[in-house]
């Protein structure tokens, strides 16, 4: 187990306190803490390796093709359903209603704007375009002329008003004045400012009265505070709390680094014995499988092709070589046959073709196969003799013919 070399720890100025006590006790804790760690982490690491190749190998052989399949099928059941409905069944349909939406609505309504709604709105445009004639001579020629003199009327009372109205605002503004605005501003001046004043320097004593009674109470009540809580709390924070929490931060660092210094040197011996269980099943199983693939099974297979699987292959090329002969020699002789027959009933094929009689056109020969022989036909070509070309002096007939 290789552990690294114990470091002195945090190094602080030299007069700062607790310096030396941590590095004493990093060193103290280091390596009985690692060998712990050590201990507990082997086995998990170990079992973590297991299970990371088990689920591999299971992610490898057993969810991903059953992915695929989970895949295929539901694109069979739910992708290419709908695909071929959209394909065969909504884009004819869809087209089908456009062409009846535009056979039925579009092409009317083109019609009947065009037939109809256009003639009409240019009626009514020059329907309009006459009347807003007759409106604008009669505003020219009746409405200005009254508006100007209802205008200058309307601007004649107003100067009248307007001369009375000053007047009256000149009358008010006067009483208002001597009435109103003057005992107010004597009032303010000698009777509201001095008792504000009075008030002002009151209500100023009165709060700083009350602002030096509160700043005693305070002070009274923050140095009670510092005696009794702020002081024994930061004795507590810096004799107490301080060196705890710098050693439970030493023994955390430390801990954490022996973990993942564990984790890894636990990594290294999984490894190391994943290795020694991958050769440990080479041995055992694969390189004895390999050696009897290549010393038994493949010899034993190729004696068995040679021996037992290529003439067996040859034997049943010669049958099947060896029927289809037989089957050629059966066609040739039933067709034989058919030809004596027919020979015999209606005769050669020149009387048969003098006497006009109906001949039906025999099959013609098959093809040569590759290793049999084509026999010679003894009755001659299969085909009947053309006739002589039908002329003005000659006839195709049996009873005219010269």
């Amino acid at each position: 187990m290789d552990l690294e070399k114990p470091s002195a720890g945090p190094v602080g100025p030299p007069g700062q306190p607790g310096a030396g006590a941590e590095g004493c006790l990093a060193v103290a804790i280091r390596v009985p803490v690692r060998i712990v760690v050590l201990v507990l982490v082997v086995p998990v690491r170990m079992l973590w390796d297991a299970c990371v190749v088990g689920g591999r190998l299971l992610r490898d052989t057993v969810l991903r093709p059953l992915g695929r399949v989970v895949g295929w099928v539901a694109r069979a059941l739910f992708v290419w359903p709908w695909v071929a409905l959209w394909r065969y069944a909504v884009v004819p349909l869809g087209t089908a209603l456009a062409w009846l939406g535009r056979v039925l609505l579009v092409v009317p309504a083109v019609w009947l704007y065009r037939a109809v709604l256009t003639p009409l709105g240019h009626a009514l445009v020059r329907f309009a375009d006459g009347v807003g004639s007759v409106l604008g001579w009669m505003y020219a020629r009746l409405l200005t002329p009254v508006g100007h003199a209802v205008a200058a009327l309307l601007r004649g009372i107003g100067l009248v008003l307007g001369a009375v109205g000053g007047g009256l605002w000149t009358v008010a503004a006067w009483l208002a004045r001597y009435l109103v605005v003057v005992p107010a501003t004597w009032l303010h001046r000698w009777v509201l400012t001095p008792v504000a004043r009075a008030v002002v320097l009151l209500l100023t004593g009165l709060v700083w009265v009350v602002r030096m009674v509160l700043l005693g109470i305070g002070a009274v009540l923050y140095w009670t505070a510092r005696v009794l809580l702020v002081l024994p709390a930061l004795a507590l924070w810096r004799w107490v709390l301080v060196p705890v929490g710098r050693a439970l931060a030493v023994v955390g660092r430390e801990v954490g680094e022996a973990l993942g210094h564990a984790w890894r040197v636990a990594g290294h011996l999984s490894l190391a014995v994943g290795r020694f269980l991958g050769r440990l099943l080479t041995w055992i199983l694969v390189d004895p499988a390999r050696w009897a693939y290549r010393t038994v099974l493949t010899p034993v297979g190729h004696t068995v092709r040679d021996l037992v699987l290529k003439p067996a292959a040859e034997a049943a090329r010669s049958a099947g070589r060896a029927a289809r002969q037989a089957l050629a020699a059966a066609r040739d002789g039933a067709r034989q046959a058919r030809a004596d027959f027919r020979r015999l009933l209606f005769g050669p094929p020149e009387e048969r073709q003098l006497a006009g009689a109906p001949e039906s056109r025999p099959a013609p020969p098959p093809e040569p196969r590759a290793g049999i022989a084509r026999e010679p036909d003894p009755l001659g070509p299969r085909e009947p003799v053309a006739g002589g070309t039908r002329t003005l002096g000659s006839s195709t007939t049996a009873l005219t013919k010269d």
